[in-house]
């Protein structure tokens, strides 16, 4: 199935409910209705799964030399894969990239708690909570975490080479948040191969809500472009199954 603005696909709903034809999804009470049903429709089918489309590089924010190893995350990521760091020593002329490994919050804590607070390479850096962090100031990254979903932590950060942790100096792939336009012209971001999907979940939501009459037909659809879905693989790498580190979407 070919890929459809918000306008079309509120048209087909409202055809195989005998509504009215409009040429906007404003021009009626209904054509709203059913554009909303779409709207919250694509949105829990977002949420349901992580979509390689949504894939993509971001680069994170630093906090300053306050918070050497404090990262921003931006509001756009939903999910994070893979986070990179480039280690090379001051004196390397040659890039070097490490991945970095994710702690649960408490086994970051009891990581960070382990070190020396007297010893000249341990920095005690005040999160915004206030709480005391015990960040080595002459080493290389190696583990993260987050403690609120906003903001990534990590553990380490060499002096010597940089005040803090450089934005600059990430490769981080993750999934990241659709936008939506609920405009007559949006075409909702999904691949072209889940719009059926969309189209028949969208339909028997609207034949219940508006209609107060199940759609039998919509729902034996929905059920099997769901199943369908399920087992497509990525077109790339033949299938992918990648750990998930970071956040909840917030659809």
């Amino acid at each position: 199935m070919a890929k459809k603005t918000l306008l079309d696909l509120t048209q087909s709903i409202l055809s195989d409910m005998n509504g009215d034809e409009v040429n906007s999804i404003s021009d009626t009470t209904e054509s709203a209705q059913v554009a909303q049903i779409i709207r919250d429709t694509y949105d829990e089918i977002i949420s349901s799964r992580k979509w390689p489309h949504l894939n993509a590089l971001i680069a994170l924010t630093p906090q300053g030399s306050s918070r050497p190893t404090h990262m921003d995350l931006a509001d756009t990521w939903a999910y994070i894969d893979v986070i990179k760091y480039n280690v090379r020593d001051a004196d390397d002329t040659k890039d070097n990239y490490d991945d970095l490994t994710y702690m649960k919050p408490d086994d970051f804590l009891k990581h960070l708690n382990g070190r020396d607070s007297s010893n000249s390479e341990v920095d005690t850096i005040s999160d915004p909570s206030g709480v005391k962090l015990f960040i080595t100031n002459a080493s290389r990254p190696l583990y993260w975490t987050s403690f609120d979903d906003e903001v990534l932590v990590f553990d380490s950060y060499d002096s010597g080479v940089d005040s803090n942790l450089q934005e600059s100096k990430f490769q981080c792939w993750g999934n990241v948040e659709p936008t939506w336009s609920h405009t007559d012209t949006h075409t909702p971001d999904l691949p072209a191969k889940a719009f059926a999907y969309l189209l028949a979940e969208a339909k028997s939501v609207a034949f219940n809500a508006l209609m107060q009459a199940g759609n039998q037909k919509a729902e034996q659809q929905s059920r099997r472009q769901r199943v369908w879905l399920a087992r497509e693989k990525w077109r790339a790498n033949g299938g992918m199954s990648m750990p998930n580190y970071g956040r909840n979407s917030r659809k």
